[in-house]
């Protein structure tokens, strides 16, 4: 049984088209992963869907009293709201069930005897519905998930608006869980999630008895949960069975076999063009001239998509610096409570480093300590000599109204244009991409612009928080292999062990300095 069909849509932002004549359906169970380059339009698909964009043109159509849960990557939680009080608006509707149970409840007593069974079916089928979904055991069900999510170590009654990106995604995603929806919607779930975070997910997905849809770029997770691929490519949504390997296999194949008929076509095309030229003003074989100019006119021409622009990442490095790059005395670092005992660590030239651990241990945190962005509580960071930092922050929470080239000229005020367009081009931005907001692009595409900033400057030392968030497979690949080049030091966060264990030579395990509980 089909529950989502979606016919015929087509979408777009100005000139940019998105999509054109697009179908799509979701039936029964399927574990749909969606897949694409950074920009197609996975997260302007999903707010369609979910209503929260009218699509130009097409039809979208849900199955009746379907209830769908969406984790949005731009969801923002309200400042002021505990974790508890997230969770438990999860239950908004049941509360709701709750007030139209209690106003039946007290008009009984005033009702006639003819009203008085249908309201009493009511009543029986509200008592029914809030006992199916839980309601009863609720503060059970928000502790029980709450600890699956190691949000209860935080305290239920943490304000909301001071948590990391990692914890703020496992609120969200508690949350969407208590929701128990009928169909899920996941837009990059595991961004800022840690390891055992990723693999409780993957758990729960696996055993997951309903349909999900799942946008992300972690291809090993991926391959995990999902058994359809719907992939997204120059307007278009083709369907592929199995996991991720599986469709690039397919997908490599039919690409190729498209390139043959291509070539095998132009080939055609130009004989029977030079035939007709040469040909056509000769009346002995004019005839022959016009049958080949009918079958130009009716031929179907193939036609190749447009290459997306593969980014190039390579990391400009500055002079050398003195042999420490930072060296920290008894550093405690936190905000109003502390997040770490008393560090003595210290980091030399050329040396690469991976910092892991759970979300909220203060990861991030050190390395704002490190820059002085953020005031130790206790103890000091001395600085080497000679240092040309390059920072990569995990988010920026600031609303940004510049274009792609404003953002780049303020950065490079001595740059031509033509200098911004080609270093933001070899990012893999296209000229649509590079005359837009900042604020319009998608995450990939905005990470791709940070990552642009990065490159056109001098450092000898990369302190990159979480760099893999958004980036599409390609810009991955090939900022991996820009890390691995880079002749400077590399402090890095990062929760994806396939993408860090080939570029640094020692990890440190922050769960073992941390002071929260774990």
């Amino acid at each position: 049984m089909s529950i989502l069909n979606v016919e015929h849509l087509t979408h777009g932002f100005g000139d940019r088209a998105i999509f054109n004549d697009v179908s799509f359906r979701l039936l029964k169970g399927e574990h749909i992963g969606l897949v694409g380059a950074n920009g197609e339009g996975k997260s302007t698909f999903m707010n369609i869907v979910t209503g929260k964009l009218m699509p130009d043109e097409g039809k979208i159509e849900w199955a009746k009293n379907v209830r769908v849960g969406y984790l949005d990557q731009n969801s923002t939680l309200t400042k002021g709201m505990t974790i508890e009080s997230v969770l438990k608006s999860a239950f908004a509707w049941l509360f709701e069930m709750e007030e139209q149970m209690n106003a039946i409840c007290e008009k009984l007593g005033d009702t006639n005897p003819k009203d008085l069974d249908a309201m009493m079916e009511e009543l029986g089928v509200i008592q029914d519905t809030l006992t199916m979904h839980d309601f009863y055991i609720i503060d059970a069900k928000v502790e029980e998930v709450a600890r699956a999510l190691g949000l209860l170590d935080l305290g239920l009654d943490h304000d909301v608006s001071d948590l990391s990106g990692g914890q703020r995604m496992k609120v969200l995603l508690a949350k969407l869980l208590l929701e128990k929806p009928d169909i899920l919607l996941l837009d990059e779930p595991t961004n800022y999630l840690d390891a055992e975070h990723i693999a409780w997910l993957k758990r729960y997905l696996q055993e997951y008895e309903n349909a999900f849809i799942l946008i992300s770029h972690d291809i090993p997770f991926l391959n995990e949960v999902i058994n359809i691929i719907y992939h997204m490519e120059n307007q278009r949504l083709d369907r592929y069975v199995g996991d991720y390997d599986k469709f690039r296999e397919v997908y490599e194949v039919k690409k190729s076999q498209l390139e043959a008929a291509y070539r095998k076509q132009q080939q055609e095309i130009s004989e029977l063009k030079d035939f007709v030229a040469r040909n056509k003003a000769r009346v002995a074989t004019r005839n022959m001239a016009m049958s080949r100019q009918k079958k130009l006119d009716k031929m179907d021409v193939i036609e190749l998509a447009a290459e997306r622009p593969k980014p190039e990442f390579n990391f400009k490095v500055g002079k050398t610096p003195g042999r420490y790059i930072f060296e920290t005395k008894d550093l405690v670092i936190g905000y109003e409570e502390p997040l770490s005992k008393p560090l003595n660590i210290s980091m030399e030239r050329g040396q690469k480093i991976a910092l892991i651990g759970a979300n909220g241990i203060g990861k991030t945190t050190l390395l704002r300590s490190i820059l002085g962005l953020t005031p130790a509580l206790n103890g000091s960071v001395e600085l080497g000599e000679n240092l040309e930092i390059g920072y990569f922050e995990q988010e920026i929470k600031e609303e940004n109204n510049h274009t792609c080239i404003e953002e780049i000229w303020e950065e490079f005020p001595s740059y031509s244009q033509y200098e911004v367009r080609s270093a933001l081009a070899k990012c893999g931005l296209t000229t649509k991409h590079i005359e837009s907001l900042v604020r319009v692009l998608s995450g990939g595409e905005q990470a791709k612009v940070r990552l642009c900033k990065l490159i056109n400057k001098n450092t000898n030392v990369l302190l990159l928080d979480e760099p893999t968030n958004h980036l599409d497979v390609d810009a991955k690949d090939e900022l991996k292999r820009a890390l691995k080049e880079y002749k400077g030091s590399v402090l890095l966060i990062c929760h994806e062990p396939e993408f860090y264990q080939d570029i640094v030579s020692e990890v440190w395990d922050c769960s073992k300095w941390t002071t929260k509980i774990l």
